[in-house]
């Protein structure tokens, strides 16, 4: 009898410890700091069409944008956007400058080493922009594997990584910005440019007719997600739900409406151009 209750009191005395355990994570969470914070404080690049870009006015607009405010609308907080390099993007985010990118950022097994992505939000791939004047010549990607080509592409994101892996011959040229990559092989400097197929396809409806072809065929498959520190399930929990409801919920259909208005509708171009 002494045995069985001592049983007991021991069962109790684990279950008080798990709970305890459980309060201690919520405490230290992100999403409880945001919500006593009352301020969500998101880190992108602005230079990624149609994802995050500067409007004529110098306002901060896009797909990820309107995504961001979506989900500090719904934890009922602010909004507050931290304008961050690419390439030192993931440290601002291990040193606490922001709680969460929302930048495009793809899911790689490298980047998953430090730092949690949600569930994907949406999925691209990387394709070419091709200067006209070789249509003749280069047909596929495959055609542009050669020692006579340069290729650009933007430093640190999923297209210098492609590009170096795919094109082992050609020569492999990085930038800053995809606005500097993408003008060498407009100024006929570079043969191709590589990048995510919505940057692509929305530079040629802007700037690359009858200077361009858009070699479409995506040579990646690019989940795009939510980025977080490790060690947060409870924030990983609720962005997930997030998604789900925005691309379930038929009344609200958020995810189809954002997607049409950036993806589809080109009245945004208008804005920043």
């Amino acid at each position: 009898m002494i045995k069985k209750f001592i049983l007991i009191l021991l069962f109790i005395f684990n279950i008080n410890l798990l709970l305890a355990d459980d309060i201690s994570i919520w405490k230290k969470s992100t999403l409880n700091e945001i919500l006593e914070r009352g301020e969500l404080r998101v880190g992108l690049e602005p230079g990624y069409m149609p994802f995050e870009m500067k409007d004529k006015r110098g306002r901060i607009i896009g797909y990820d944008v309107d995504m961001a405010k979506a989900i500090a609308k719904a934890m009922d907080v602010k909004l507050k956007i931290i304008p961050t390099a690419f390439d030192g993007i993931i440290a601002g985010l291990l040193t606490n400058k922001f709680d969460i990118i929302i930048a495009g950022m793809t899911i790689t097994q490298q980047r998953n080493l430090k730092i949690n992505f949600s569930d994907p939000y949406l999925v691209v791939g990387q394709t070419i922009l091709l200067d006209k004047k070789f249509k003749d010549e280069i047909r596929t990607a495959k055609n542009l594997d050669n020692e006579k080509y340069t290729i650009t592409a933007k430093l640190g994101q999923t297209g210098e990584i492609v590009a170096r892996k795919f094109f082992k011959s050609a020569k492999i040229n990085t930038f800053d910005t995809e606005a500097e990559a993408v003008a060498e092989v407009l100024n006929g400097k570079a043969a191709a440019f590589v990048n995510d197929q919505p940057y692509n396809a929305m530079f040629m409806d802007a700037k690359g007719k009858d200077k361009l072809i858009h070699l479409d065929k995506s040579l990646t498959y690019e989940p795009l997600a939510f980025a977080v520190r490790k060690g947060d399930p409870d924030f990983l929990n609720w962005l997930n739900n997030f998604l789900r409801q925005i691309k379930n919920d038929k009344v609200i259909n958020l995810h189809e409406k954002l997607y049409k208005k950036w993806f589809i509708e080109t009245d945004w171009l208008k804005k920043v151009q």
